[in-house]
């Protein structure tokens, strides 16, 4: 085995590209752009490359495979190239730039910059032939919606591995995650009865009305003591403003700690019924994402990342349980050793100050080319 050597400004130059190809979850061309990149990066490199057409209105996937055929289980690497800012946020709202060791730009955090970083320490591993075991890596077009179109995939190639390392950002001063809250999404639409609000205020029933009754109850749900949070991230409705409102939507984010109040609140939320009876609600969703549970084999794999981390020159501490999800809660639910976190530093994930920390970007690639050369 050989320790791969890296350089944070290298990475930062290829990362740089990375990050002005911008590729939104739901502009598909954009993604599909983007995964042109990351296909071109493993042109070389003794690594094999398959596409998988996107559906659903949704970009590609890409699957790149290397390391030896020796029938081990494989090493699977996830990253995902889908993010949550806008096209042209790089032209006005966050300009790619370098402020001292802090580097800015759309999704460079959440999570180009450990996509990037991955990339590099894989590719280099696949040059030497330095892995004991296969490996591969999935690059995903939808995991800031909750992975619907490549969930499937993901966890059919977590079946067949022995190890998933998830190269979502560092928590707070480099921290690897051990365990993530599941999450939950739900569309609720509510209708009301429509009318002049002049001059039959009476016959109607405003659906915006029951909505914000509905949002109150569903936010008191939150339990900070227990690990439960409801958010309501997003409502539309009415149709002006001297007409009583017939529809009204919204979403619901749901996090927990463990799979039981998961399935609990879960039937509440599916299990609403309206305050007025002349209004009728529809509601849709389940919970999307498990909660990725602290396992001793997760331990284990911790342990090993930290003397694999000792080895290259920096400690790896430990974030407490995190609420946001990501596709390690679907590996790590199947059973599958998972640790996440393992992509690069900073801070600011889905913000316009979002960044990443240049210095952390070679540490972090010589670790996961360790991990894929020692596990």
């Amino acid at each position: 085995m050989t320790n791969a050597r890296f350089d944070s400004e290298a990475i930062a130059s290829v990362l740089e590209g990375w990050v002005a190809r911008e590729s939104p979850t739901m502009e598909a061309a954009a993604v599909n752009r983007m995964q042109d990149l990351v296909q071109a990066f493993f042109a070389a490199g003794n690594c094999h490359v398959e596409r998988f057409a996107g559906r659903n209105g949704l970009g590609d996937t890409l699957k790149v495979t290397a390391g030896p055929a020796n029938g081990k289980p494989p090493i699977l690497v996830l990253s995902h190239v889908d993010t949550v800012h806008p096209l042209r946020t790089i032209e006005c709202d966050l300009p790619f730039r370098r402020d001292g060791d802090r580097l800015y730009g759309p999704g460079i955090y959440d999570m180009k910059g450990g996509a990037c970083l991955a990339s590099e320490a894989f590719r280099n591993v696949a040059a030497k032939g330095s892995a004991t075991r296969p490996l591969v890596f999935l690059f995903t077009p939808d995991e800031e919606i909750g992975s619907p179109t490549t969930r499937d995939l993901i966890e059919a190639e977590g079946r067949r591995a022995g190890y998933v390392l998830v190269t979502e950002p560092a928590r707070d001063g480099g921290r690897i995650v051990t365990a993530r809250k599941g999450v939950g999404r739900f569309d609720v639409h509510v209708e009301g009865r429509p009318a002049h609000s002049g001059s039959r205020h009476q016959d109607g029933r405003s659906a915006i009305r029951e909505a914000a009754r509905q949002i109150l109850a569903i936010e008191g749900l939150t339990d900070y003591e227990r690990g439960v949070t409801t958010t309501i991230g997003r409502i539309q409705g009415g149709t002006a403003a001297n007409v009583i409102p017939q529809h009204c939507r919204f979403e619901v984010d749901l996090r927990v700690t463990n799979v039981s109040d998961g399935e609990y609140f879960e039937r509440h939320i599916l299990g609403l019924r309206p305050f007025d009876p002349d209004v009728a609600l529809r509601i849709t969703g389940a919970m999307n994402r498990p909660p990725m549970a602290k396992t001793p084999a997760i331990q284990a794999l911790y342990d090993h990342a930290v003397d694999c981390a000792r080895a290259c020159g920096f400690e790896l501490p430990e974030a407490p349980m995190t609420g946001g999800g990501s596709d390690g809660n679907f590996t790590a639910a199947l059973g599958i050793p998972t640790l996440d976190g393992l992509g690069c530093d900073g801070d600011g994930a889905h913000t316009l100050h979002e960044h990443c920390f240049v210095s952390s970007l070679a540490p972090r690639a010589a670790l996961l080319a360790r991990l894929l050369e020692t596990l």
